[in-house]
C-alpha cells in the first residue's frame, strides 16, 4: 500500500514537471532557413523575432522609408504620423512612408490626410 502511494506521488510530480514545445508550436528558436524564410528573403525581407511574444515574422524594408504622405495608396507600406506628434483622430496631418512591414508598437495611419486612432500592437 505504501508503494502504490509513492508511485502515485512520484507521477503527480513528474505531471507537474515542464516539458518541451507541443509538436506544431512554433518555438522562439525556430530556425529561420525554413519554405517562409525562403519566401521572406525571395521577397527582399528577413525572418525577425517581433512582438511581446518575441514570433518569428518576415520584415520587409520599404524603398520610399520616410517620404512625406498624408494617405497609404502614397507608399509601399502605412502612411504614419510622427510619432512624438501623437495627433488626435479625425486631424489634418501629413507623415511619413513606414520603414517596414513591422507593425507591432503603436503606431498612428493617416488616411485622405486625417489622423486615424493610435493602435498598439502588442
Amino acid at each position: 500500500m505504501m508503494a502504490a502511494l509513492g508511485l502515485s506521488g512520484a507521477l503527480l510530480l513528474c505531471a507537474c514537471a515542464p516539458g518541451g514545445p507541443v509538436s506544431g508550436q512554433a518555438s522562439s528558436n525556430a530556425p529561420t532557413q525554413s519554405a517562409e524564410a525562403s519566401a521572406c528573403a525571395a521577397r527582399g525581407g528577413e525572418m525577425r523575432q517581433v512582438g511581446k511574444l518575441q514570433s518569428w515574422r518576415c520584415v520587409v524594408k520599404y524603398a520610399d522609408a520616410g517620404q512625406r504622405c498624408t494617405d497609404k495608396t502614397q507608399c509601399q507600406g502605412d502612411c504614419l504620423a510622427d510619432p512624438a506628434s501623437r495627433p488626435a483622430p479625425g486631424a489634418p496631418t501629413a507623415g511619413i512612408c513606414a520603414a517596414d512591414s513591422n507593425t507591432f508598437g503603436c503606431r498612428t495611419t493617416i488616411r485622405d490626410g486625417k489622423a486615424n486612432a493610435t493602435l498598439c500592437i502588442d
